[in-house]
């Protein structure tokens, strides 16, 4: 599995239209859909998948009005329950050598092992290939098919994959596949993704509904450096989880051997709307060909967040996405995108 960072051919979102992700503030959903694609399409193709023709209608209004060039943009008639495109869209693989491949492996999606309106979203790797014209790639384990969300891992592109106990490894809440263990993931990571070294966090942020994604906390931005989440309010919910979580990447290393380089990105100011405390994180950003785009929240500390990717990344610009209310639906820029490396 490439790194998001390496070059694209196009990224795939999932137009908004569950009108249950964001209840009571769905209006402004799809205007902050149409500045991801702004930003994202003059680099790549943006695949955008829509239920029917009245949905793809609707969508070109909103980015005609937008001032998106829309023939930057390929709809892409695939029914879907929700607009999570990171956890039910393709999972791109690439094969080098003789003989370059993209494909897609097949891992299944079960709503989080949580929610019952899941069927039509597993369904569309399986579209995406006969699009495409891509093998599809299967991925079991003894002859059950594995469930995997694309936010619940992150790579580095050379063999090294990040992911949370409480994801993948909690033997009570949301469980993905009962009865994997540590061993049996680590083996399917290194035959379906190409990682044959895993680093595993222990706990994701407060708020976070898909228990425990790393892509809420934890992100690759070069071959050998992380940004990690940090909470400095020792009274804050975020701050015991974090902090564990930077005392584990102190002793990890990387593929090769060598230690993983940690950054530091703050953490906004606690979000909390209807009494439920929201998900807001900075580590949600997205790797486009044109821009890193990351999510802000009319924090004091949100140009911070900028400076520090900035830094980090300074082949492409870091803009920042107004998400205060993207973030209702639990999730926001990463959570809604996935990468299709170039060929």
């Amino acid at each position: 599995m490439p790194a998001e960072w390496e070059r694209h051919e196009a990224t795939w979102i999932g137009w908004p239209h569950a009108l249950s992700d964001w209840p009571g503030r769905f209006a402004p959903i799809p205007w902050v859909y149409s500045e991801i694609v702004k930003k994202v399409s003059p680099g790549e193709t943006v695949r955008i998948l829509v239920g029917s023709a009245a949905r793809e209608a609707r969508a070109r209004r909103v980015l005609e009005r937008a001032g998106v060039d829309v023939s930057r943009v390929e709809f892409l008639r695939f029914p879907t329950d929700r607009g999570w495109t990171r956890d039910f869209g393709p999972i791109f693989v690439r094969r080098g050598g003789r003989a370059p491949e993209v494909a897609i492996a097949r891992f299944r999606f079960n709503g989080w092992a949580k929610y019952p309106d899941w069927r039509n979203d597993d369904r569309v790797p399986e579209r995406a290939a006969a699009a495409l014209g891509l093998r599809l790639r299967p991925v079991s384990w003894k002859g059950r098919p594995v469930v995997l969300e694309g936010g619940s891992i992150d790579v580095n592109g050379g063999g090294t994959l990040l992911t949370t106990e409480e994801c993948l490894l909690d033997p009570e809440v949301q469980i993905r596949n009962p009865g994997l263990s540590r061993r049996d993931l680590e083996a399917i990571f290194a035959d379906a993704l190409g990682a044959r070294n895993v680093l595993w966090l222990g706990r994701g942020i407060a708020g976070d509904d898909t228990h425990g994604h790393v892509d809420d906390l934890c992100r690759f931005v070069g071959p050998k450096t992380v940004v990690l989440a940090r909470e400095e309010n020792p009274g804050d919910a975020n701050y015991r989880a974090l902090e564990e979580n930077r005392e584990r990447l102190q002793g990890m290393r990387l593929e090769d051997g060598s230690k993983v380089e940690v950054a530091f990105l703050p953490m906004p100011a606690p979000l909390v709307f209807d009494g439920r405390r929201l998900p807001a994180s900075y580590a949600n950003f997205y790797i486009a060909n044109a821009a890193v785009i990351v999510p802000t929240f009319n924090d004091p500390v949100d140009s911070k967040a900028l400076g520090v990717l900035r830094e980090l990344i300074r082949d492409r610009p870091v803009v920042g996405i107004h998400a205060v209310d993207l973030v209702w639906g639990l999730g926001t820029l990463h959570c809604l995108t996935q990468q299709q490396p170039a060929r």
